[in-house]
């Protein structure tokens, strides 16, 4: 019988050769490439070096029309990381980027790299409690925000009882070409923030006004850590992930073996999504940099401003979340003619509804590929092949990738294809740990495997196909229900724009599926339809008590549908219900 384990492909690529890898080592345990202390080439500022150095006129990144060539991106992160070494960082230290997408953001992460200073990426639009608890748990000692009021009052007051040390101040209008830079100064001077005397503030300019250059720094790239990515993580509780030098070099190679023919050459990656996020971070900045590409980045996602920069910029790679295709779709505008220069949309972030990726597909005439990764695996464990993607399948595992689906309950033995269990996996990309071990439940199996808290499957060929997370599962009955089973049930209806399904108490099942749906604009359908068009594809203990209908179901701030703000929703609805039926 066929064992549901699997490798990603171990033939050296060219991809990995520029990097030094040793594809062939890939398939040992986690850190074992042929990496080695001390190598410019072989850390992440040395991609950066290598690109200046062979392509410097070339533009590196498009912020709103003005361009910055590799050139000038290089010396600014040289100069910023001798500043940071003035402002008396080193080797180790945090340095937080609270920052939406802006030049700035990438010139600080390389900064930060080329000191051996480790960098923390940070939502800047958390809330100042979500920011303080970032601070302090990772230790933060030099912070980076831009000066638009929303952004820099919370994380300003976030920053009191902690040790902060420095706080570098990145003016939004200096990153924007000249006539957007006057227009935001006369008519929007209100959104930025005037700071009060603080003598931690430093500004961007005075940071890297400095004739020396940085003192060179030797780096362990499988030991010393890069970034720390904070995440949910496999147990849903915030933490942060450590990803090495060569967890991310790893994984660089890893997606550059697997579109090696289809993306040669230089490409042009659209930014929509932040930064501080994993998959930006890798798939549009490391990515983009790595191919010596020109990356496009907007400060915040706009519809219709993407559509119009998608065709302007003759955007060649995509990066985006289901979310983000289904607000695109929404647009009147919409036009074959955006993605003309198109080469793939990398679908991420979450589960890519089949209905969706087709619906976008026969709109933009150009093929949606799915992958699935974690915070913790630097992030891609999985992608769909450019020529042979599956329908509901997020792809094969990437090179050197061992995954497994294990069996949720003990012994967790690995189980056959075809059966749904835990995805558990082992790679050079993935982290060696939490920061400061603050997972109190051991996120690895005794052999190594990460335990992703994915439920999932493998078919004959390798293609993995994701059923749910662990803690979403629904237990109904004795029976374990999987919503994203339902929520793709719903997707094949051509009314629904939106789903997602969440389990409630019941008396008699202990749980029940309850459905939340979003309609497409001008149509109409009742619950019962839903209802009767959900048995076509499920079970009857898998169909939903009761379907909701609401203009707009929640998101994270990336635009992700949010199943945890949704049950938080539902819940306080419950709690005052008897309250409003007394009243």
């Amino acid at each position: 019988m066929q064992m549901s384990s699997v490798s990603g492909s171990d033939r050296i690529s060219d991809a990995a050769a520029r990097k030094g890898l040793d594809m062939d080592s890939f398939t040992e345990h986690r850190f074992t490439t042929d990496l080695k202390p001390g190598v410019p080439g072989q850390t992440l500022s040395g991609l950066l070096a290598r690109a200046a150095a062979q392509c410097p006129d070339a533009a590196a990144i498009d912020f709103l029309g003005r361009r910055t060539t590799y050139r000038d991106l290089f010396h600014a992160a040289d100069h910023a990381a001798a500043g940071l070494q003035e402002a008396g960082m080193k080797k180790g230290d945090r340095i937080g980027l609270c920052l939406p997408n802006t030049p700035y953001s990438v010139i600080l992460f390389f900064a930060a790299q080329r000191i051996g200073a480790i960098v923390v990426n940070i939502n800047p639009l958390y809330v100042e409690h979500e920011i303080h608890q970032i601070l302090l748990t990772s230790g933060v000692s030099v912070l980076a925000v831009t000066d638009l009021a929303m952004i820099a009052t919370p994380a300003i007051a976030a920053t009191r009882n902690c040790p902060i040390h420095h706080i570098i101040v990145c003016p939004f209008t200096e990153a924007l070409p000249w006539g957007k830079s006057f227009l935001f100064r006369a008519f929007k001077s209100r959104e930025l923030v005037r700071f009060e005397q603080d003598p931690r503030l430093i500004t961007f300019h005075k940071l890297v006004v400095t004739r020396g250059l940085p003192k060179p720094v030797a780096l362990d790239p499988l030991k010393d850590v890069a970034v720390l990515q904070f995440t949910g993580g496999t147990t849903g509780t915030p933490k942060a992930a450590m990803l090495t030098h060569g967890n991310l070099l790893a994984n660089l190679a890893q997606i550059g073996e697997r579109i090696e023919g289809a993306l040669d050459g230089p490409q042009v990656i659209l930014g929509v999504l932040p930064l501080f996020h994993v998959f930006a971070m890798m798939t549009v900045m490391l990515l983009s940099v790595d191919r010596m590409g020109m990356m496009v980045l907007l400060p915040r996602f706009d519809a219709r401003a993407t559509l119009e920069t998608l065709l302007h910029n003759k955007v060649t790679i995509f990066p985006a979340v289901p979310t983000i295709l289904t607000a695109l779709l929404r647009q009147k505008d919409i036009r074959p003619e955006c993605f003309a220069h198109m080469t793939a949309v990398i679908s991420g972030g979450a589960p890519l509804p089949v209905a969706l990726r087709k619906q976008f597909e026969e709109t933009a005439h150009c093929p949606v590929i799915e992958g699935y990764g974690l915070s913790e695996t630097s992030p891609v464990l999985t992608f769909n092949p450019l020529d042979n993607a599956r329908d509901g399948s997020c792809g094969l595992p990437v090179a050197g990738t061992e995954l497994q689906i294990r069996d949720i309950s003990p012994p967790h033995h690995t189980l056959s294809s075809g059966q749904s269990g835990e995805v558990c996996v082992r790679g050079p990309q993935v982290m060696p740990g939490y920061w400061g071990g603050q997972s109190l439940e051991n996120p690895f199996t005794e052999d190594g495997f990460l335990r992703t808290g994915d439920v999932g499957y493998l078919d004959d060929d390798g293609y993995l196909y994701l059923v749910d997370r662990l803690k979403d599962i629904i237990l109904c009955g004795g029976y374990n229900v999987y919503p994203h089973v339902i929520e793709e049930a719903l997707y094949r209806h051509p009314a629904v724009l939106e789903a997602l399904v969440i389990g409630v108490p019941d008396e008699y099942r202990g749980q029940a599926p309850k459905a939340f749906v979003t309609l497409k604009e001008g149509v109409a359908v009742t619950e019962r339809e839903l209802l009767d068009h959900i048995g076509q594809y499920v079970s009857k203990i898998e169909r939903p008590r009761q379907v909701v209908f609401r203009e707009m179901l929640p998101k994270t701030l990336i635009g992700k549908l949010s199943r945890k703000d949704l049950i938080a929703q539902e819940n306080l609805h419950s709690n005052l219900s008897p309250m409003a039926e007394e009243a």
